[in-house]
């Protein structure tokens, strides 16, 4: 009999909604329809401009929580519409919200991390039983409350005989170190595509570098780079998270002070090389031994951006998920339907040498329908 669960995700790159309808029934989850909705402008600007404090932000807060659920409950259709589905036939949505602060251990020592989402007017718009906030109960135990994905990453494209690194490429990129034997790592390694679209949209009015045919043009600033590559969080041992509380148009513009006269195109070309070394040297540091690097995302879909990978990784086959039996726009999405199957099941969703909580959580909380 089919178990079957959606995952919903909205990630830091603030392009729109990706859902995956999967089923669990086998060895290998298999996603069996994926859609992937737009943002509309003003929502995609509200979720932006709520990265930053603003006047009455709790208010406009509880408004796009609304407006995202309402696209979330769209995305929810389209699977079942797809698929022929009821909603009585899916056990659970796996609803990740839209984080907008993510400060874990700061302040007060506990911290927090803050996804918007509405899971009650979800369960209530989709007549199915919904998991959400899901980093908190980590975060509440002492981790960083992300990266969640490696467990999964290590149920999917764990290999027996040698070491598989897996590179997540959002609006952050986050890094999953999967050993032969023994447990997954995972930690965040930087910007993945937030500066790269930021500056595209700004300059060229596109929102994202199609297959990164513009940073291609361009040359490296070398004194830029290194610049941007002393970055003291991208020094830190993990565990470790980061979002756009620090790589965000305000860090970069202090970033560029004493570069305005430098070409756009060149600009674009660095920050391309910056996502890049930033992770090829993580995962030469924390994964001399792998073979392989699947690399998923919006960043997978960026030619320069992975030739520049493995231009830095020689010894590395470094590959879309989507050689391996996952397209990468699906990773994600599919992971938080995992999560949500765990949490359901009981089960724990973190990994404490990932996040380093206290130790394994059932994560999230269960909104029924």
């Amino acid at each position: 009999m089919p178990s079957l669960y959606i995952g919903l995700m909205s990630g830091t790159s603030l392009d729109g909604v990706d859902g995956v309808l999967v089923n669990f029934e086998g060895q290998r989850p298999e996603v069996l329809s994926h859609q992937a909705l737009p943002f509309g402008t003003s929502l995609k600007q509200s979720l932006f401009d709520l990265n930053t404090p603003a006047e009455n932000e709790l208010h406009h807060a509880a408004l796009a929580a609304n407006r995202l659920v309402h696209v979330y409950a769209d995305t929810v259709q389209a699977l079942l519409q797809t698929s022929g589905l009821h909603p009585h036939q899916i056990h659970a949505i796996g609803a990740h919200g839209q984080t907008v602060r993510h400060q874990p251990g700061a302040f007060d020592g506990t911290g927090y991390t803050l996804q918007l989402n509405n899971p009650s007017l979800l369960a209530e718009l989709t007549g199915i039983d919904v998991v959400a906030d899901f980093r908190s109960r980590d975060v509440a135990a002492g981790g960083q409350g992300a990266p969640l994905v490696p467990l999964f990453h290590q149920h999917m494209f764990a290999h027996a005989a040698h070491t598989v690194g897996v590179l997540n490429l959002g609006g952050i990129a986050n890094l999953s170190v999967l050993p032969p034997a023994g447990d997954a790592q995972g930690f965040d390694c930087g910007p993945g595509n937030a500066l790269l679209d930021h500056w595209c949209q700004q300059h060229t009015g596109q929102p994202f570098d199609n297959n990164g045919a513009w940073a291609r043009r361009g040359q490296v600033i070398a004194p830029l780079l290194d610049g941007l590559l002393e970055e003291p969080f991208l020094h830190l041992p993990p565990p470790k998270s980061t979002g756009r509380d620090l790589f965000n148009p305000t860090w970069l513009a202090q970033q560029l002070e004493g570069f305005a006269s430098a070409s756009p195109v060149d600009v674009q070309a660095t920050l391309t090389e910056f996502t890049a070394r930033a992770c090829v040297a993580d995962v030469r540091r924390y994964a001399p031994e792998a073979t392989e690097l699947m690399v998923c995302g919006g960043g997978a879909l960026n030619g320069w951006l992975m030739a520049r990978l493995q231009s830095g990784l020689p010894q590395l086959q470094v590959v879309s998920t989507a050689e391996r039996g996952l397209p990468p726009l699906q990773v994600e999405a599919a992971a938080f339907a995992w999560l949500a199957r765990q949490t359901v099941r009981r089960l724990p969703g973190n990994s404490p040498k990932v996040t380093g909580a206290q130790g394994a959580r059932i994560l999230g909380g269960v909104f029924p329908a």
